[in-house]
């Protein structure tokens, strides 16, 4: 699948009393680069849940943290599909200062009924939109 790739800039707020991003702030970065990659397949958040009856909930997240990023760092935030399994996808990402990985993790999205909260399988034109990425590879 392709890589999609969302800038952040790393402001005041999102750093601890050391100077440094505070842990917890790379999982939103992923979040918004999630969201970011989503919006450019043409599907937005809010419209799911009120078109399709549908959310996406983090199922699981394995991150590494490997350098540490600092106020006012550019730093890009990727997004890779690397498994599509029906009610759920599975991403590659990485947040990185130029070529430097800072943090890379993989995480597996939930897509649910937006009233039971039990899983659904993803719209079939999200699915379709996944083909096709898949097949320009």
């Amino acid at each position: 699948m392709a890589v999609f790739v969302w800038p952040v800039r790393v402001y005041y707020e999102d750093t601890d009393s050391g100077g440094v991003v505070y842990y917890a702030n790379y999982l939103k970065f992923m979040e918004r680069a999630r969201t970011e990659w989503l919006r450019s397949l043409g599907f937005e958040q809010d419209a799911l849940i009120r078109d399709a009856a549908i959310i996406f909930a983090v199922r699981s997240i394995e991150v590494d943290y490997l350098r540490p990023a600092r106020f006012n760092d550019a730093l890009s935030v990727t997004a890779e599909v690397v498994h599509n399994g029906g009610a759920s996808i599975t991403f590659r990402q990485e947040v990185c200062r130029g070529e430097e990985v800072l943090c890379r993790g993989k995480v597996k999205i939930a897509s649910l009924d937006a009233q039971t909260l039990r899983p659904k399988p993803a719209p079939a034109a999200i699915v379709a939109a996944l083909e096709q990425l898949n097949e320009k590879q």
